[in-house]
Formats: C-alpha cells, structure tokens, sequence
C-alpha cells in the first residue's frame, strides 16, 4: 500500500479555516461547559453568591477559551507575548458581547417582543451566532495572526527605526 505523502504547500501552509473554526468551536463549547458548570458547583454546591459566581465561573471559563485557542485553535501562530495576546483576547471578547447584545436589544427595544422564545433566540441564537463569528475573524485577525515572514518583520523593523530617528 503506498502512502500518498503530502506537498510542500500542504505542510508549510498551515491548517485549513475550516479546521480552525471546528477547533475554534469546540474549544468555546468547553468553555461554556466551564463557565456553567463552575457558576453551579459555586453557587448551589458552595453558597456562593450568584453574582460572585457568575464572575469567577466567567473568568475560568475565559481563562480556557484563551488558552485552547492558543494552544489549539490558532497554534501554530504564535509570536507574540501572551501578555499581549490575553490584553487582546479581553477586548475581542468584549467587543463580541457587545455585538452579541444587540440582537436582544433590537427584539426587546426596537421590536417590542418580550415572550420567552423571542427573547432567547433573539440572545442565545442570533446574539450568539453574531458573537461567536466575530470572536472567531477578531482572533484570528488580532488575537493570533498568522507569523509574519522574516523579511516582512525586517522591513517593518528598518522603518519603525527610521520613523524613531
């Protein structure tokens, strides 16, 4: 049996934007599964107060959403410090909520609808579905964007001292 061995393009192109998205998906439905999860286990197992719950729930689920998508999802496009690359994660994930928000607003504010069903898919359909794609393009355009090659770095890095001087 011969194994087809892959080309050259394959191997140094990186993973396809579907696999990234699949990956991408997956490590967001754990850290959904985190945020819940914990927000139950402090909230009713522990005593913890709703409030105090759901922020520290929110927190490790972010805390896994940033680190499987930097481990995973977005891998191989490393480069810059992970000081920069959380700072960044942060506000992505804050502009999503906010993104996220408007569908609900629309249908309780603009539209007038207050049913239950409305309402939910209104958020946790369409709210989630507008968040979720602008997580995925603010990740991978600035959260972790593909390495740069050398000789573009180079460049940058000569006007950048030209500019200081």
């Amino acid at each position: 049996m011969v194994t087809p061995v892959p080309s050259p393009a394959a191997t140094t192109r990186g993973p396809g934007l579907s696999g990234q998205a699949v990956r991408f998906l997956v490590v967001g439905g754990l850290a959904t599964v985190v945020d819940v999860g914990l927000f139950n286990v402090l909230h009713y197992a522990l005593g913890v107060g709703p409030l105090s719950s759901k922020v520290l729930s929110t927190v490790a689920g972010g805390a896994v959403a940033f680190l499987g998508n930097r481990q995973w999802s977005f891998g191989d496009q490393t480069g810059r410090s992970v000081r920069r690359q959380a700072g960044l994660f942060v506000l992505v994930s804050l502009a999503a909520l906010g993104l996220g928000l408007v569908p609900l607003a629309v249908a309780r504010y603009g539209l007038g609808l207050t049913s239950p069903l409305a309402l939910n898919v209104a958020a946790n359909v369409v709210g989630l579905a507008v968040a979720t794609a602008f997580r995925f393009w603010g990740c991978r355009r600035w959260v972790f964007p593909p390495a740069e090659a050398p000789a573009r770095r180079a460049v940058e890095h000569d006007d950048a001292l030209r500019l200081a001087a």
